[in-house]
């Protein structure tokens, strides 16, 4: 039986849901794919979102022969084979390879492609859930173009369902009646994953009631059984992920709390509240740090009540210590701090240390200065007296500089009063 999104697949770049971006009239890939002259390109998005159907539709429309491999599975043997058919008749008009998931091939099978794309044997569409940048060696992006396919919309989505239980009552012959907010549920819960929301059309009508001989209803109860979390597209290693942490570490710093839960909630919802800690844990030392110390306490507390909790109760802590991170006052002093010395350190440099700072030791007949002669701050007012610090080299160098806000500027008047 063919399954039913492969049954209504589209057939022209008209059908296809969303990409409005690079498909829409005279948008770049669009008028690429009318021209008929197509270029190697790497189509970059998740999973559902129309880069094999795109690839289909410019093979059909270029007249090139169609191969297609799976990264997961693919060898420099299977590349050499589809090469060899470019000698043949059917290879006429060249060859179009849609390799579907790139990234999962190593740097000397992705190298094995540069002869043939280089000559024009073969024409290359790769398709990548992965950031390209990352996954793809870097001869191949050069000699190709990167279009990204991102998650359709649910407005866009529902025609294409609506059109899925159609082309099932014409299978089954039967009429299909939906419950109010059947199709607008599915294309919630699909996550701008096309193939995900045909084939809970498909569960839905094969797990209908059938109310009479020639009606079958779709309820809204069971299509909230059916239809997939949203959340089912993290992956805890992949792009979503990555974005996911960083969209919850920029809202922070910039102490949006609305958006800074939002982003926490739907990790919480993928169940992954260790990344979540851990990212916490970060964001109060790199992004409040100084401004107010006692933050790096106040979610370490936060935290170890959530890995004690765990789910569902444990977002009830992040959640305090996340919007207390957001609305904290904020301050990267420390962060930038330990940066510069590290770049001091990494450029390298037999930088020593000052004799007072040393640990006691003979100084030998030939040492310049005798004695440590180091000075114990204690012993002065306010438990402070000026001496050489920092190696000789880097006398005078500067790495902290004070935040501008409450905490750090008490401190900032405190020490300048001391040492003027």
């Amino acid at each position: 039986m063919q399954p039913l999104a492969d049954l209504i697949r589209p057939k022209n770049l008209e059908q296809i849901a969303g990409q409005g971006h690079i498909l829409g009239e005279n948008k770049p890939l669009y008028n690429i794919i009318k021209s008929g002259k197509i270029p190697n390109m790497i189509f970059y998005g998740s999973s559902g979102v129309g880069k094999t159907t795109v690839a289909r539709i410019i093979a059909d429309n270029s007249d090139m022969l169609l191969y297609k491999l799976n990264g997961t599975q693919a060898s420099v043997a299977d590349i050499k084979d589809i090469v060899s058919k470019t000698k043949g008749y059917y290879g006429y008009n060249g060859i179009l390879l849609y390799l579907d998931e790139i990234q999962y091939l190593n740097k000397k099978q992705q190298q094995s492609l540069l002869e043939y794309i280089e000559n024009g044997k073969i024409t290359l569409i790769a398709s990548t859930t992965e950031n390209p940048y990352f996954y793809v060696y870097g001869a191949i992006l050069s000699r190709s173009t990167v279009f990204e396919f991102k998650p359709v919309s649910q407005g866009e989505i529902i025609p294409v369902i609506n059109r899925a239980f159609d082309v099932c009552a014409e299978q089954n012959g039967k009429k299909i009646t939906l419950e109010k907010g059947v199709a607008e549920l599915i294309a919630q819960g699909c996550g701008g994953d096309v193939r995900k929301s045909i084939n809970t059309v498909e569960l839905c009508v094969l797990s209908a009631e059938n109310l009479e001989n020639n009606n079958i209803n779709i309820s809204l109860e069971n299509a909230k059984l059916l239809t997939q979390k949203s959340s089912s597209n993290y992956d805890r290693e992949g792009d979503n992920h990555y974005d996911l942490m960083s969209a919850l570490q920029k809202s922070i710093r910039g102490s949006d709390e609305n958006a800074a839960i939002h982003y926490a909630a739907r990790l919480i919802e993928c169940g992954d509240i260790i990344s979540l800690s851990r990212r916490l844990l970060v964001i109060a030392s790199e992004d409040i740090g100084l401004a107010h110390p006692q933050a790096i306490c106040v979610v370490k507390a936060c935290v170890d009540s959530a890995m004690q909790l765990g789910l569902p109760e444990a977002k009830i802590p992040l959640a305090q210590a996340v919007i207390f991170l957001a609305t904290a006052p904020k301050s990267n002093s420390a962060y930038n701090a330990i940066n510069s010395a590290l770049d001091d350190i990494k450029k390298g440099g037999n930088f020593g240390f000052p004799r007072n700072l040393q640990n006691k030791h003979c100084d030998g007949e030939g040492a310049t200065q005798k004695g440590q002669n180091y000075l114990y701050p204690h012993n002065y007012p306010n438990h402070y007296v000026k001496q050489q610090y920092m190696p000789d080299q880097l006398q005078g160098r500067v790495y902290y500089e004070y935040g501008n806000n409450r905490v750090e500027q008490a401190a900032k008047a405190y020490w300048d009063n001391i040492k003027k």
